[in-house]
């Protein structure tokens, strides 16, 4: 099993930055990729971006530019940089560990944080 503890989430205006951050622990060898994905208020969760050991890095359109995803593989922990935000990014924010496979490309999340809100106001 593998634990995730998010932190990071606050309110802030549009256009301001904030950093989340997510740490594992457990048995995190058998994971080689973290993430975030986001759960806006009666929508569907989505891709936020990935990450895997390697650094290979997988971001959804809507952030690419505004949003960096970085990991420390040592500590377990990977971090989501937000800059320009828009109140369109508010929601929950759900850190994701799990595995990458190639060449398929594709991530299976196998364990999910509690998740942190983050609200941007206009």
């Amino acid at each position: 099993q593998v634990q995730l503890v998010e932190s990071g989430g606050g309110l802030v205006q549009a256009g301001g930055s904030l950093r989340l951050s997510c740490a594992a622990s457990g048995s995190t060898f058998s994971i080689n990729a973290m993430g975030w994905y986001r759960q806006a208020l009666g929508k569907q969760r989505e891709l936020v971006a990935t990450i895997t050991t390697t650094g290979r890095t997988n971001y959804a359109d809507s952030v690419k530019g505004r949003f960096t995803i970085s990991g420390d593989n040592a500590k377990n922990i990977v971090y989501l940089q937000m800059n320009s935000l828009k109140p369109e990014d508010t929601a929950v924010y759900y850190c994701s560990a799990g595995t990458y496979y190639w060449p398929t490309d594709n991530v299976r999340v196998d364990y999910w944080g509690q998740g942190t809100q983050v609200t941007v106001s206009s």
